[in-house]
């Protein structure tokens, strides 16, 4: 006996309805969702049905438009009744064996096993050969339907209309339909909860958040307004794609008019794939208005969107990079709302890191627009030497920094070495406040003596990624407070005139390292003569296998309970202030004014080095100093 002879109804096994429960409760975040996975199922219909259309033109309604509608049913306003939402396509069409084959895919005999995965967290590989099959998306409808009847014409002139009703509980059923044109129009009728979806406004919305590239067009209510802008420019080829069109996209999406600093559209077939929009923007803190306030790109499978906020496909240093990237080869998990393969993820997202840093490094052509760009997104790519160690190469050449010889201009590392002197192996580095302040650092004494170029650290984010640094062109960074610095001999060295300011004899400066030490106590590790400076009276240096000035002041940074670091204090025999504090030892050495002295040498170091937790407590001591200079 045929199905338009009798009505057949059938019954979900015991596992399937709790597969059911699974999909309907758990698996999908946002009820709105099934909008889009209905569409996705009417799209795909469509397109088989014009992939059949170019080898058999015996279809039914050959010339309909391939289009998908969108239609509410509800009472006038003030009486009761039901609410209607009608979705309907021209595409393929399915008889009642499609019907109970399609919509019943997953009460197939693997179900219990497909069950066991989902409670196991995934089987992925099992789990990815379901995704995309009508049946699976199709149940989301449940999240708002109290009841789905789905009636459909296959595009095969023989075969006869049917109808699939299901309640989501225990049966469903399948009966003939009175329906003469190709296609499936799917009717839900609404839980009260889920009323919103019978407003045209509220399907627009949905529409253009997540279908509104859907190669075909959708019409929303009976004026069959379009709803969907259809042509999606990042799949247009990029040699096709005006700026300006480009532009009015990227403000379209990101509500952001000004224009971005630059855009990144490529595509290829191979290995994956792959097509993609992709923008740095002009600042890196959003408006108020802004319509994207969150990292990460839009993710697109199909033209599609499957995530509207995706951090998986690049690194953390350049989440700032906005726009969309679309693949047809996304291997999606059950709800369509995540990837499943990660390593597919992981291939994809290299593809795409290397095309935005090889953009990033053409804008660094222009010193200008870089400048721009550096000033708004140079701590991502800090922050990217400090914890992504596998892309710290690819990084250390977009770096930029002031330094004593860039005359007040950003330098590469590059630039940096190719000023190297032959007998110099190091790259040097000094960790300040400001230029300005870095500038008269004790440390870099030596340094301008014998002309040798410092970088400059003085971002706070340089403390942070300082320790990461290692070497770069196998030359190793050092920072200049090491107590165990030796420098290279230079040109300059036999030029350097000899020092007008005679030493402290060795006795006397011997008796004034001990009295410091025994004013400052455990506050220094040690106190000695330095052998480097030259126009500065006092400097601290690391111990040796203790953290640098710079790791000292991350940690001042980010802990609250920070203590000032335990430095060598060097004295510089050289200097007037340095003789005359060691005269007045000896002169007297118990004078409080010798006391006075060295805490306000030990502070101003500390000062210097950006190691001080309060420089207001030495305001005290700075007045008793005046003082005693004013009664003198």
């Amino acid at each position: 006996m045929t199905i338009a002879e009798q009505e057949q109804t059938y019954t979900f096994k015991a596992e399937i309805k709790q597969l059911l429960d699974i999909l309907i409760h758990s698996l999908y975040k946002e009820p709105e969702i099934f909008v889009r996975e209905l569409i996705s199922n009417a799209s795909d219909a469509l397109s088989r049905v014009q992939f059949e259309m170019l080898t058999n033109h015996e279809v039914v309604d050959p010339d309909a438009e391939l289009g998908i509608w969108l239609t509410v049913q509800k009472p006038e306003e003030g009486e009761e009744g039901d609410k209607w939402l009608i979705i309907k396509d021209t595409g393929i069409g399915m008889t009642a064996d499609d019907l109970r084959q399609n919509l019943g895919t997953i009460a197939h005999s693997g179900a219990r096993e497909f069950l066991a995965n989902l409670r196991q967290n995934g089987n992925k590989s099992e789990i990815a050969d379901v995704i995309g099959q009508f049946g699976v998306g199709f149940y989301s409808v449940f999240m708002a339907a109290e009841e789905v009847r789905v009636v459909s014409r296959s595009a095969h002139a023989a075969e006869s209309a049917a109808v699939w009703i299901s309640d989501g509980s225990e049966n469903y059923r399948i009966e003939p339909a009175d329906k003469s044109d190709r296609g499936t129009e799917i009717h839900i009728k609404l839980r009260s909860e889920a009323a919103e979806f019978a407003d045209e406004w509220k399907l627009r919305q949905i529409i253009k958040k997540h279908s509104d590239f859907v190669a075909f067009p959708i019409y929303i209510g009976d004026q069959e307004q379009r709803a969907n802008q259809q042509q999606s420019i990042w799949r247009t080829q990029p040699s096709e794609v005006t700026a300006e069109a480009s532009k009015s996209f990227y403000q379209q999406m990101t509500l952001d008019f000004e224009e971005p600093l630059t855009s990144i559209h490529f595509s290829s077939d191979a290995p994956l794939n792959l097509r993609a929009l992709l923008f740095i923007p002009a600042k890196r803190e959003k408006t108020m208005f802004a319509r994207r306030t969150e990292p990460g790109v839009q993710l697109y499978c199909k033209n599609v969107l499957i995530q509207e906020y995706c951090t998986d496909l690049l690194p953390r240093w350049l989440s700032f990079v906005d726009g969309v990237v679309d693949s047809e080869d996304l291997p999606l998990n059950v709800s369509r709302e995540t990837v499943q393969n990660s390593r597919l993820m992981r291939q994809l997202g290299k593809t795409i890191r290397k095309r935005v840093v090889r953009e990033i490094n053409k804008l660094a052509e222009d010193k200008e627009k870089f400048g721009a760009f550096w000033a708004q997104y140079g701590r991502f790519f800090k922050e990217g030497v400090a914890t992504d160690h596998e892309s710290r190469e690819e990084i250390l050449p977009l770096l930029r920094f002031y330094s004593s010889k860039s005359d007040g201009q950003l330098t590469t590392l590059d630039e940096y070495v190719s000023r190297m002197p032959e007998s110099q192996t190091d790259i040097y580095y000094v960790v300040g406040d400001d230029q300005r302040s870095i500038a008269n650092s004790p440390h870099l004494d030596p340094f301008k003596g014998r002309g040798i170029e410092v970088l400059y650290f003085v971002d706070a984010f340089d403390a942070f990624m300082a320790p990461a640094l290692m070497e770069y062109k196998e030359k190793p960074f050092r920072n200049i407070d090491d107590a165990a610095l030796e420098l290279p001999e230079t040109a300059a060295d036999s030029e350097t005139p000899a020092e007008e300011t005679p030493a402290v004899p060795e006795e006397q400066f011997t008796s004034l390292a001990e009295r410091v030490k025994e004013i400052l106590g455990e506050r220094v590790a040690e106190v000695r003569p330095s052998k480097l400076l030259k126009d500065s009276p006092v400097r601290l240096v690391s111990p040796e296998n203790s953290p640098n000035t710079a790791a000292s002041r991350l940690q001042r940074y980010i802990d609250q309970d920070y203590a000032v670091p335990v430095k060598i204090l060097e004295l510089n025999p050289r200097h007037g202030l340095i003789a005359n504090l060691a005269n007045l030892h000896t002169a007297d050495p118990a004078s409080p004014l010798v006391a006075l002295l060295v805490e306000q040498l030990l502070d101003s170091a500390l000062v210097q080095e950006g190691l001080h937790p309060n420089p207001a407590d030495m305001l005290p001591r700075i007045q008793a100093l005046m003082e005693q200079v004013a009664s003198r």
